[in-house]
């Protein structure tokens, strides 16, 4: 059930030098949502991304988490409730699946670790094949199921997906957004950053769309994938 504003982002800017990426964006989020930003490559997606994760500082405007100021390091944010499924993935290669997955969990001191273990292996049974390989040695597909299962092992609050299916095999895509709905559908709030925009849009609650650093369209998921600019822009119409 949609609760409250679990992120709100106003005016936020981002420059990299005298580069302005981030153009004084809002965005809100509210508690049990998933909501999609779309947008073609450089439109300031993945900056987003890092300066909610508190990767990046944000040269204008604020960001509030679970209603307080977010003035935090990226691994106190963590302890707050986010977690961030990188691009590039971002997994540790040379330790197992089964190690990666621990780490996700090691901030937690609960008794429900090993329940959340294998609910991941419910969700990906390839990972559990391969749960005592080394990650470097998994698929692309295969590590992208290992970096959302790792994140989710945190028992996050907000779960930050950037671009979760870029190059992967149509039926790899099928399973990653398959896992996306079902978590979705189990009350995660979810901010989902993804090329392939029919699906996303399909799937979201809401969404908003990025342009040069510039949020210029939101609305409902279903409402944006009838408009014919989306349809021209990002649809392939």
């Amino acid at each position: 059930m949609v609760n409250q504003h679990i992120l709100e982002i106003s005016d936020v800017e981002i420059s990299y030098g005298g580069i302005k990426a981030v153009k004084g964006i809002n965005i809100v989020i509210q508690e049990g949502e998933l909501v999609s930003l779309i947008g073609s490559n450089g439109a300031g997606k993945t900056s987003t991304l890092k300066a909610i994760a508190g990767l990046l500082k944000p040269s204008r405007g604020s960001i509030h988490f679970r209603g307080k100021l977010s003035t935090y390091f990226s691994h106190q944010l963590v302890q707050e409730g986010l977690a961030l499924v990188p691009e590039g993935r971002g997994i540790f290669t040379r330790m197992t699946v089964l190690e990666n997955l621990m780490m996700g969990a090691y901030l937690r001191d609960d008794e429900l670790i090993e329940q959340d273990l294998a609910q991941m292996f419910v969700y990906f049974p390839r990972i559990q094949e391969r749960a005592h390989q080394l990650a470097g040695t998994l698929s692309g597909g295969e590590q992208q199921m290992l970096a959302i299962a790792r994140a989710l092992m945190a028992k996050p609050k907000l779960l930050l997906l950037d671009e979760p299916t870029m190059g992967l095999s149509p039926m790899m895509v099928d399973n990653i957004f398959e896992v996306i709905r079902k978590i979705s559908q189990q009350g995660m709030t979810i901010l989902l950053v993804e090329q392939n925009a029919n699906i996303a849009l399909a799937m979201s609650d809401r969404a908003y769309v990025m342009e040069s650093g510039e949020i210029t369209i939101t609305g409902k998921g279903e409402d944006l994938s009838q408009d014919p600019r989306i349809h021209s822009a990002y649809l392939g119409a």
